[in-house]
This record gives C-alpha cells, structure tokens and sequence, in this order.
C-alpha cells in the first residue's frame, strides 16, 4: 500500500446562515489546539482546492485546528457565487461556530474568500488574516485594483501569491503592513508549469511552510 498523508477530517457541520445553510469540516489539531484557521474558498470551485488541501493534512501537526469552510451557494449546489454582499453576510453566520471552540480564530480563504477575510477580519474579532491568492485585481484589469480591501484588514495579515498570478503578481501589490509569500511560477492555484524549476509538490510546500511558520508567530 502506498502509503498517504491526508488527514481525515474529525467532522463535518452545518451552519445556518443568513444566506442559507453553510458547511464546515474540521481537520482538528493534534496535542493541544493554539489557533483555529479557518479557510474558504473563491468563486470557482470549493474545499477540494490543493492548498486549502494541503493546509488542512498539514497544519494540525503543528497544533492548528484547521476549519474549511463551504459557503451557502456552494452548499446549494450552485455554480455562480453571489455578489461579495452575500459572501460576507455567510462568513458572518459561521462564525460563532468557529469561535466556539475558544480559540483564538485566524480568518482565511483563497481569492474571493480572501476578500472575505479582509473585508470582515476588525469586525468579527479575527487574530489575523491568511489570504491565499488575494484577487488584486481582474485579469487584464490592473485600474481595478482591491488593495483596499487587504491593506484595510486592520489585523497581521499573510499574503501567498503565485509569481504568475493573472489576478495579481506579487510585484503589483503595494507597500503595507502584511507580509507577502511569493509561491514561484505559480498561477491563481498555485498550479506550476512543467518546464518549471519547481515541481507541483515543491510550490504547494512554499504554501503550507509559509503559514506553519506564520501561525507559529500568532500564539
């Protein structure tokens, strides 16, 4: 047998919300829990995304209970997330859930999910924010920036950005107070080409070694 190093998930819960029911499935730490991190997704696709994967086999080793989150419209099967209205009004309603265990709560998604985190991380009472391919701006679109959106975060705030990411390369974003991981060649997924000098495994590792040791300076 081959053998595998994904961390089977201790549960999974329904949240209601505002926006319809959401969907949490807890990758507990083990030994004794410092921090929940509790991640989402973007617009496009879900929980089953390689770095959100990965952190989630990964960071309970190091005493991080990792929540990943499902937001209504992904629970209800829809293709099209709603407007970024309705995403915050979701991330709202599960977040007496994740705050349950006691723990202080880093809040954290990938792309759309990021700007989730950004946007509500003061408000819901966050210890920091992990933004996994932060969505500077559209493709092709660098007028329409969001930097105020992540630069208003208000708590300590990680950036993991792909060297190729057509949303926002890590030399567009500008000066401020988070710290920035540049996964090299990478695009919005983290994906690497082939003829890249760094293999798929290798760019997914630059992504959980960045919030192991980020995490660790959290508490």
């Amino acid at each position: 047998m081959t053998p595998h190093t994904t961390h089977a998930p201790d549960t999974t819960e329904t949240v209601a919300t505002e926006a319809g029911p959401a969907r949490i499935t807890w990758h507990r730490a083990r030994g004794r829990a410092r921090l929940v991190l509790a991640v989402s997704h973007g617009a496009g696709g879900g929980i089953e995304a390689r770095d959100l994967r990965a952190l989630a086999a990964g960071l309970p080793a190091h005493g991080v209970t990792v929540a990943l989150v499902e937001q209504p419209w992904r629970v209800a099967g829809k293709k099209v997330a709603p407007a970024p209205k309705t995403l915050d009004t979701g991330w709202r309603g599960i977040w007496p859930a994740l705050a349950e265990p006691g723990l202080p709560v880093v809040s954290g998604g990938r792309s759309a999910g990021a700007r989730v985190a950004c946007r509500t991380a003061t408000e819901l009472g966050a210890r920091a924010v992990l933004a996994l391919s932060f969505p500077l701006h559209p493709p092709g679109r660098p007028e329409k920036s969001r930097a105020d959106e992540l630069l208003g975060a208000g708590v300590p705030t990680l950036v993991v950005q792909g060297g190729n990411d057509p949303f926002g390369r890590p030399g567009e974003f500008p000066e401020g107070d988070y710290e920035l991981v540049e996964v090299p060649h990478g695009d919005h997924g983290f994906a690497v080409p082939k003829r890249a000098d760094i293999t798929q495994e290798e760019a997914v590792s630059v992504v959980t070694a960045a919030v192991v040791r980020w995490t660790g300076t959290l508490g």
